[in-house]
């Protein structure tokens, strides 16, 4: 199972507002344009040594006047002119580490904790500029150069620090969080491990947490969603931390307010997929299973499902992962009575709406619901619960042993068409090597094959006669035989990894292989 990468968006840095002219920002612009012709090292020095001297004139007119701000207020329209003027290295990426080299790091970082907020939201837009992705592109070097100077200097506390002491009623403060998120996600873009040190080191996953939980939605929120789903998708760190902080419980509430309504707009719906992507996320590290069944989290999603709202796809994916490995999920999905939701949707019966007349966002379903099906097969093995599960086989002369059939020949189909594209490829001389090949399988829907296959061996090792004789018939009606699909069931076998530790790959393939002999 793999967690969607949240899709990273365009950001403007600037909108007009009621169609308004800012005359300033103009006045600004044309100020910049007639000062600075090109950015070279002479151009640099220029200006870092203009800013370290506005710098110097606002410290000692700060101390010299601490309580008349008209005695220092020019020195801050100078130090705020000139970090405007700052901006323009964005457009000299290759300039970055004659900027480190010139030791102005600390000096424009230290700003982030001035007592003028206008100041440090100007540095955090310098920050912005300068690290945005379109300026770093084809810039490598100078990007990783001017982002260790950058850490090293404590960026991260600092930009967190000052994120605290913004308030979203101001509109300029408000801007400035989200110039900060992006910042953040610049720094994790260049150096990924920014993931993992921005968490460790600072109180950014308390704030986002305390941003989601926020009822009213605004493109803070969703941003704040983003950056979560960023912070967790590769880190088991991260995750395990957030789960310490009641975090599992948290998104658990921000994702219960759309159980009974849809979001109101596409950046509203954007925002509910990363909280399911930082929810399955969550859902990998085990303790946090145990954390989304004691929040009754199995509940929420069959609540979701039944309402056939937009999140329906969502909660089915979030209970694949809870359910992955994880018994205790499995049977309290079967005691809250989720095996009838969950079977009238593997039975095709799936809420109609825009999103979901896609047809990929249909497969994916119903391999989401293989995938969850197979989960409840592996953590139930015995008892009335398993009974339940068995039963719902035979019901109805056994429609859902035919729906597996029309599966498997499906999935079938698609994995033999792309060994066929593969064999061409090898006439053509395109060389591939044996796992190669298996991923390409693997992608063409090989995985959710061998989980068709891994069921009907469920159900063969029910020793129920009725389940044995409908899978026979329908296997012959296809012209194939048991042997088909213990040969799936072997490839299966033969390939699985020891990511869990070779005492769990010599269990599975143990469990494969008793499917195997039994077939």
């Amino acid at each position: 199972m793999e967690v969607v990468n949240p899709q990273k968006r365009k950001r403007d840095s600037a909108a007009a507002v009621d169609g308004d002219i800012d005359l300033s920002l103009l006045e600004a612009v044309e100020k910049s344009q007639s000062t600075v012709d090109v950015v070279d090292i002479r151009t640099l020095k220029k200006l870092v040594l203009s800013f370290e001297r506005r710098l110097k004139e606002n410290i000692e007119a700060r101390l010299k006047y601490p309580n008349q701000p008209e005695r220092f207020a020019d020195s801050e329209v100078d130090l705020h002119d000139d970090l405007q003027k700052l901006k323009i290295l964005a457009g000299a990426p290759e300039l970055y580490p004659d900027l480190v080299n010139l030791n102005a790091i600390l000096s424009i970082l230290n700003l982030l904790s001035h007592e003028n907020t206008d100041i440090a939201i100007d540095v955090v837009q310098l920050l912005q500029d300068l690290t945005d992705e379109d300026v770093l592109d084809d810039n490598d070097e100078p990007a990783s150069i001017l982002v260790e100077s950058l850490i090293e200097n404590n960026v991260l506390e600092l930009l967190v620090q000052n994120l605290q002491r913004l308030s979203e009623t101001d509109p300029d403060e408000m801007a400035a969080v989200y110039t900060t998120l992006a910042t953040i996600e610049n720094l994790i873009e260049v150096k990924p491990a920014v993931a993992e040190l921005v968490c460790e080191r600072t109180k950014l996953l308390r704030w986002l947490l305390g941003k989601i939980k926020i009822r009213e939605f605004d493109g803070n929120k969703q941003y704040a969603s983003e950056i979560l789903a960023i912070l967790l998708q590769n880190s088991m760190a991260n995750q395990k931390r957030l789960g310490q902080m009641n975090g599992v419980d948290v998104v658990l509430q921000a994702v219960a307010m759309y159980k009974s309504k849809d979001p109101k707009s596409a950046d509203e719906e954007e925002m509910l997929e990363n909280l399911f992507d930082c929810l399955c996320c969550l859902l990998m590290p085990l303790e946090n299973k145990e954390r989304f069944v004691k929040a009754e989290g199995v509940e929420l999603m069959i609540i979701i499902m039944k309402q056939k709202k937009s999140a329906y796809g969502s909660a089915i994916r979030a209970l694949d992962f809870a359910m992955t490995k994880y018994p205790p999920a499995c049977e309290r999905f079967v005691d809250v009575l989720g095996l009838k939701t969950a079977f009238a949707a593997f039975m095709g019966k799936i809420p109609v709406n825009k999103k979901n007349k896609r047809e990929r966002y249909q497969e994916e379903l119903e391999e989401r619901l293989i995938s969850l099906i197979a989960s409840l097969f592996g953590g139930i093995l015995r008892g009335s619960r398993r009974e339940r599960l068995l039963s719902k086989f035979v019901e109805n002369e056994c429609e859902k042993i035919d729906r597996l059939m029309e599966l498997y020949m499906r999935y079938s189909d698609r994995v033999k068409a792309e060994s066929r594209r593969m064999d061409q490829l090898e006439l053509d001389d395109f060389e591939m090597d044996e796992e190669e090949r298996y991923n390409r399988k693997l992608e063409s829907g090989l995985y959710t094959l061998q989980l068709i296959a891994v069921l009907l061996g469920h159900l063969w090792c029910s020793e129920h006669p009725q389940m044995r004789a409908r899978v026979d018939l329908l296997l012959k009606q296809q012209k194939l035989s048991r042997k088909d699909v213990k040969d799936i069931l072997q490839e299966y076998h033969d390939n699985i990894g020891d990511l869990d530790g070779p005492e769990e790959k010599e269990r599975a393939q143990g469990r494969i292989q008793k499917f195997i002999s039994a077939l």
